[in-house]
């Protein structure tokens, strides 16, 4: 079945597919600000947050969907401060554990980077986790590694993890 990009609204059934894939995501150790075990509540609740984020037009939540399942996730930050308006930031990339390695992160990546051209951005920046993290996928999209910030969170199972800190101009570099 093929796989849909389209950017989420706030809905509760959007909200709970989204808890879902958040709480299976740390649980198999996804660094993405989260611990394990991470309670449901807590999940809906951030989720609520970046959806009404998006009403406000401060962010672009997109979902991967096969069918009716939402099989994936990633945020366009748009909301920078006034010295930034020229770029962005990825954030919160998540695919189901059952669908890796099928090329969803790479479409969400390409849909978040067309969104953010039309939206006049030229930069994108985003950070993962040293260890079991997306750098390798970045690298193949064309980010670039700026460096490491050793130590910079706990993994959602315990311990420290650095966190690799990457950045793509996009678009039409000059202002």
């Amino acid at each position: 079945m093929p796989i849909t990009i389209a950017p989420l609204g706030q809905s509760p059934a959007i909200r709970e597919m989204l808890a879902d894939l958040l709480v299976e995501t740390v649980a198999n150790g996804g660094s993405v600000s989260f611990m394990h075990p991470l309670a449901r509540a807590t999940a809906e609740a951030f989720w609520r947050g970046s959806l009404a984020a998006a009403e406000r037009g401060e962010r672009i939540v997109f979902g991967a969907w096969e069918g009716d399942a939402l099989v994936g996730t990633v945020t366009l930050l748009l909301d920078l401060p006034e010295n930034q308006p020229h770029r962005a930031e990825i954030a919160k990339m998540m695919t189901r554990v059952s669908h890796r390695g099928r090329g969803i992160a790479t479409a969400l990546l390409h849909a978040a980077e067309a969104v953010a051209i039309e939206k006049g951005r030229r930069l994108l920046v985003l950070d993962t986790a040293r260890d079991e993290g997306a750098a390798g996928l970045y690298e193949r999209q064309g980010f670039t590694l700026t460096g490491e910030i050793p130590d910079y969170a706990l993994k959602p199972h315990g311990g420290l993890t650095g966190t690799l800190v990457y950045w793509k101009r996009i678009g039409r570099p000059e202002l």
